[in-house]
Parts: structure tokens; C-alpha cells; sequence
């Protein structure tokens, strides 16, 4: 059974940084993917697969909210300046850029909740 705070913990730490790391797509992504991850690991404690466990559900749930936010803002901004065409273009292509940012924070998170249970041992 998860423990629910870790996860908690590692996705409110996931989401500010991932939002912050928007300005340095991959590199940034992958930077707060582990710091997350650490941080749910560390939480969690309880070995390697305890830790990357929580840091894998943290890493998916933040990766998820944070291309929602962004889907909905370019969606917004793309129908202000092109209309309904525009607002479905933009919104359609950051939920692409967001199941890649999801799944790059799910794997680095996971190991980075790996490393974090170990520093909690």
C-alpha cells in the first residue's frame, strides 16, 4: 500500500519545480523529476523498490497536472489569438509535450526515489 504522504510530499515538490523547469525543457524536467522522486523516497523510506515506487506514482501524478496547467493556458492564449482552430492546436500539442514530460518525470523520479530511500536507510 503507498504511503500517500510520501507521495504527497513528492508531487507538491515535483509540480513547483516542474513549472519552474519550463524554461529549460528537458534538462529542467529531468532535474525536478529527481528532486521529487528524493524526496518521496525519502519519505517513504522502506528499501530501493519502496522508494522508486512512490518516487514512479509522484513523478506520474505531477507530470500529469503539470501538462493539464499548461495544456489549459495555451489553450486559452491559442483561441484569444487564433481562434478555435488555434486554442485546439495549441491545447493538442502540449498534451503531446505533456505525456513526454509525464513520462521522463515517472523514470527519473522513480530512481530518484530509489536514491532517496537509500538515503533514508
Amino acid at each position: 500500500m503507498p504511503n500517500w504522504r510520501a507521495v504527497g510530499i513528492g508531487f507538491v515538490v515535483l509540480f513547483v519545480a516542474g513549472a519552474l523547469a519550463t524554461g529549460v525543457p528537458i534538462v529542467g524536467h529531468v532535474g525536478a523529476g529527481l528532486i521529487g522522486g528524493v524526496a518521496a523516497g525519502y519519505v517513504a523510506g522502506g528499501g530501493i523498490t519502496s522508494g522508486a515506487w512512490h518516487g514512479l506514482l509522484a513523478g506520474s501524478i505531477a507530470g500529469v497536472a503539470v501538462a493539464v496547467v499548461f495544456a489549459l493556458g495555451v489553450g486559452v492564449i491559442g483561441v484569444a489569438a487564433g481562434g478555435p482552430f488555434g486554442g485546439l492546436l495549441g491545447f493538442g500539442g502540449v498534451v503531446i509535450g505533456g505525456v513526454i514530460i509525464t513520462l521522463i518525470m515517472a523514470l527519473d523520479s522513480a530512481l530518484g526515489g530509489a536514491l532517496g530511500a537509500l538515503l533514508a536507510a
